[in-house]
């Protein structure tokens, strides 16, 4: 399929009553393993992709970002959407040439938030992140493909668990042309609810701890759930133990899980 098919592929997936469960790899070869287990769109995620080359959030040059994006794009046949942060950028016009650049790359999608990177003041104001998302639709959407844009009101994850001001952010951000909108940070059913019933436009929720599941999510309206950097902390759990397991004991059990994973990984490295 094409970039323009997986595009409009990947906006039609966004069905009511049944949420697009989109995991976050953070390798090529972890794409490939979701994409075998019968995902059906893909999504990197900052912290996973620092994390594939050893370094925090945040600290991707968008150089960066996009190489490994365009490495999820290359590993398998599934729209993918990519989480670019802020935009890499403090204007609005530099938000345009990430979003422009994320289409030369055979992206499906990507996210922009209205975080600013600054811990004294790390939400841009509301006219100003709007402004940001009104020239990242207007990139994503002035082509032949018609990249998905996921627009991210970034409150609760900055320590603003303000509820009305998170809605009038995502109301505005639909106003200004996004395809999605995302609030990462809320938990509770009621309030995920009052935003879903607040805008027009396909609402995504994070999964961490405390958010209720894909059943209830799904009746409340949502139409899409990501994991974020999750499944790359599960992974380095999983090495940690098999690590420990070795250091302290001298004793090989994690050998029944490394014989599952790989009659996994090599049936996934074939397709």
């Amino acid at each position: 399929m094409d970039a323009v098919g997986r595009a409009e592929g990947f906006l039609r997936l966004h069905a009511a009553g049944d949420p697009l469960l989109m995991p976050n790899p953070w390798d090529a070869g972890s794409a490939k393993v979701l994409a075998s287990l019968g995902f059906r769109a893909l999504a990197t995620t900052s912290s996973g992709s620092a994390a594939a080359v050893g370094r925090l959030d945040g600290s991707l040059r968008r150089d960066e970002a996009l190489g490994h994006a365009a490495s999820i794009v290359d590993a398998t046949e599934l729209p993918v959407s990519a989480d670019f942060e802020n935009g890499f950028a403090t204007d609005a016009a530099g938000v345009a040439e990430t979003v422009s650049l994320a289409v030369s790359i055979g992206l499906a999608g990507c996210s922009v938030e209205d975080s600013t990177g600054q811990a004294e003041a790390p939400i841009f104001e509301l006219a100003e992140a709007a402004e940001r998302v009104a020239a990242a639709a207007e990139a994503a959407h002035r082509g032949p493909v018609r990249l998905v844009l996921t627009a991210r009101a970034e409150n609760y994850l900055h320590g603003r668990p303000d509820l009305a001001d998170t809605i009038a952010r995502l109301q505005a951000f639909e106003a200004a042309g996004a395809d999605v909108l995302y609030a990462p940070g809320l938990r509770d059913l009621e309030d995920i609810s009052t935003v879903v019933a607040s805008v027009g436009l396909p609402v995504n929720v994070l999964a961490m701890p405390g958010v209720p599941p894909v059943a209830a999510l799904a009746a409340a309206g949502v139409r899409r759930v990501s994991v974020g950097g999750a499944f790359t902390w599960v992974a380095i759990d999983a090495l940690v133990g098999a690590a420990r397991e070795l250091l302290d004991e001298g004793t090989f059990g994690y050998l029944e899980s490394a014989a599952r994973g790989g009659t996994v990984a090599r049936a996934a490295f074939r397709s």
